[in-house]
C-alpha cells in the first residue's frame, strides 16, 4: 500500500468532516470532478498562470472552500485542476505545507563543560 493512500485513510477518518467525506464520495462530485479535469486538460491551472509550465494536475480544487460556499461546491467556475505541489501550498493544514514548517521551532541545549583536573 503506497504511502498516500495511508495518508489519505487516516485524513478521511480522523480529520475530514463527515459530510465532506459523503459530498466528495458522490457521484455527483465524481463527474464533475471528471468534467473539470477534461476541462484543464489533466493541467495544473496554477502553475500554467504563474509560469507557462505544463504539470500534470489530478487534484481538482474549490477556489472558495466547500465549508465556506456549499452552494458553489458542484459549480465548474469555482473548481480548478491543480498538481499535488499546488494543492498543498493552497492547503498547508492537510499535510505537511508551509504553516507546519513555520510553527516548528528547533530547541538547542547548551552545555558548558570544564577539563577534569589532572591528579597527580
Amino acid at each position: 500500500m503506497s504511502r498516500n493512500s495511508e495518508q489519505d485513510r487516516y485524513y478521511d477518518k480522523y480529520k475530514r468532516n463527515k459530510e465532506a467525506k459523503r459530498f466528495y464520495d458522490s457521484a455527483a462530485w465524481r463527474k464533475c470532478r471528471d468534467y473539470v479535469l477534461k476541462r484543464d486538460n489533466y493541467l495544473c491551472q496554477p502553475c500554467l498562470k504563474q509560469s507557462m509550465k505544463l504539470k500534470p494536475a489530478d487534484t481538482v480544487h474549490h477556489i472558495k472552500h466547500f465549508d465556506e460556499a456549499p452552494e458553489l461546491a458542484l459549480d465548474p467556475d469555482n473548481l480548478e485542476c491543480v498538481c499535488n505541489a499546488c494543492h498543498n501550498r493552497l492547503h498547508p493544514e492537510k499535510g505537511q505545507g508551509k504553516a507546519k514548517e513555520k510553527s516548528k521551532q528547533r530547541k538547542v541545549r547548551v552545555i558548558q563543560v570544564e577539563a577534569n583536573r589532572e591528579v597527580t
